[in-house]
């Protein structure tokens, strides 16, 4: 099977997109701007990927901007070897803000979650977006790469 089938369906389509190469596995990476994601999700799912295989994030660059990365898989019956795509969704630092695709994906709950927890991405319409592994009081976003520790974070507390 043909990995860049979605890729070739988004320009027969005029949906914009942009391709990012494809991986050492044959899996191509495509860049969707952050307002057409909502769409692209549920065209994804329509088209068959039927499986959110992951979903994460990472900073870019200091004061540049966030990733959302998505792995999306065509899960089939007989199908040995299916078929996936990696979708990247990019978010300006200052506001990150990024359509939920919790309601197209329920596997993307905890996920999305985590990257707002640890990145500070909003993820609009997710029903329960709050933080998963940080305390509700933890100021900032950990994962950032501006981020600086607070004062009041002692080694001798974590054990």
């Amino acid at each position: 099977m043909q990995q860049d089938r979605l890729s070739d369906w988004l320009v027969k389509h005029e949906l914009v997109h942009r391709s990012l190469g494809f991986d050492c596995r044959g899996i191509e990476t495509l860049q969707i701007k952050t307002e057409d994601w909502d769409s692209i999700a549920v065209i994804s799912y329509v088209y068959g990927y039927n499986y959110l295989r992951s979903q994460c994030a990472y900073d870019v660059a200091p004061g540049g901007f966030l990733a959302s990365v998505y792995h999306l898989t065509r899960i089939q019956y007989g199908i040995d070897k299916p078929e996936e795509v990696c979708i990247k969704v990019f978010a300006p630092r200052n506001n990150p803000r990024i359509p939920s695709v919790f309601w197209i994906w329920r596997s993307a709950d905890f996920q999305e979650r985590e990257s707002y927890d640890m990145l500070g991405i909003s993820y609009d319409n997710h029903p329960r977006l709050k933080r998963i592994l940080m305390p509700e009081s933890w100021i900032g976003w950990p994962l950032r790469k501006d981020y600086i520790t607070p004062n009041f974070y002692e080694i001798q507390d974590a054990h």
